[in-house]
């Protein structure tokens, strides 16, 4: 374990506000970079808190659908714990499990993922998370309100959607003071009104049943629903697989696109986590939104590159660059990483 990675998981141990007699859970799978699990046990241990690692066989869905896979005993672990800390892929969040936890009212979550050493190291130790949210705050303020919003989001390698902003339905602090869910920083999610999204979404890779670049485009068209998926080679019927589980049989809806911020991030294509996050892309969400029967975590990602976005008719993030208004550039040069010669 390098000091590096070490550096970057006591920043993790912070965000997630682990401290003395905290009880830490960290689940992992058998694909998980065991670095990481056990530079975040180090931290905890550091902390002062009680960790414990526990791996589960990987799953081969992700939320609900992976509940007749998950090993009884994870329960009563996750009832016991105060902090978990998953770095399962697919990942456990949406799972019968996950959604006791939170009922709970007690557990602090974060989805870790498919996020391994290098990941854990640039995604967390890659930049001042202080520097970082204060930059998020105007972003989310300028990308993800208010309701009604027209955004249209489009790119040189054909995506151009438009849709109306929806409710948010979550948001995304500092740090993690309160239970509940908790995602790795990096990235604004735009929230549609999901009968509003029309255009055409073209993608070159994604998390169906695991993440992967695609064997070609794949193009999703969308008229409310969506109504089509072409292109991709065997990945497509991957993916179209996926989609109808998530959908009860349906393709379903675009239920989320985000704006990725994080200046650290590199694009692995081996990380739906940490190539989501790289400055510029859009992780879509696809399937049903989580207050419909069977929706909740059972959705596929598609990654789109190089987005530009407009905010009603104004063009705001050209080609992954902050362009407008100038609250937007000025916190855009608040994204850059820890060995930026522009902080010394």
């Amino acid at each position: 374990m390098g000091p590096e990675l070490r550096l970057a998981a006591d920043v993790l141990a912070d965000y997630m506000n682990i401290g003395a007699d905290s009880n830490v859970l960290i689940t992992t799978d058998t694909a998980t970079d065991a670095r990481a699990a056990e530079a975040v046990f180090a931290s905890a241990l550091a902390a002062g808190a009680r960790p414990v690692v526990v791996e589960v066989p990987r799953l081969p869905f992700q939320g609900k659908l992976c509940d007749p896979f998950i090993p009884a005993i994870l329960e009563g672990a996750v009832s016991r714990c105060d902090v978990w800390i998953d770095l399962t892929f697919p990942y456990l969040a949406g799972s019968s499990v996950h959604d006791h936890a939170m009922e709970s009212g007690k557990v602090r979550y974060l989805l870790g993922g498919d996020m391994g050493a290098g990941g854990l190291t640039r995604l967390f130790g890659g930049v001042d998370l202080d520097e970082y949210q204060s930059a998020f705050d105007v972003f989310s303020k300028v990308l993800t309100q208010p309701e009604g919003t027209e955004i249209r989001v489009a790119n040189s390698r054909g995506t151009d959607v438009t849709f109306r902003l929806g409710k948010s339905a979550y948001g995304k602090p500092r740090r993690a003071l309160k239970p509940g869910t908790y995602l790795v920083p990096g990235s604004c999610t735009m929230f549609p009104d999901i009968e509003s999204v029309k255009g055409v979404i073209r993608t070159e890779a994604g998390f169906h049943e695991y993440f992967t670049p695609f064997d070609g485009q794949v193009t999703i068209e969308v008229d409310g629903r969506i109504r089509s998926v072409h292109g991709g080679g065997a990945d497509r019927h991957v993916l179209e697989r996926a989609l109808r589980r998530a959908g009860n049989g349906d393709y379903g809806y675009i239920i989320h696109f985000t704006f990725a911020m994080h200046p650290a991030a590199r694009r692995t294509g081996q990380s739906f986590i940490e190539d989501s996050r790289v400055m510029g892309m859009n992780a879509v969400g696809l399937g049903l939104p989580w207050w419909v029967p069977g929706g909740g975590e059972n959705h596929p990602d598609v990654v789109v590159g190089d987005q530009s976005i407009w905010v009603d008719g104004q063009l705001m993030i050209e080609a992954g660059i902050a362009v407008a208004p100038a609250e937007l550039v000025a916190a855009s040069r608040n994204l850059r990483i820890k060995t930026d010669p522009a902080r010394r």
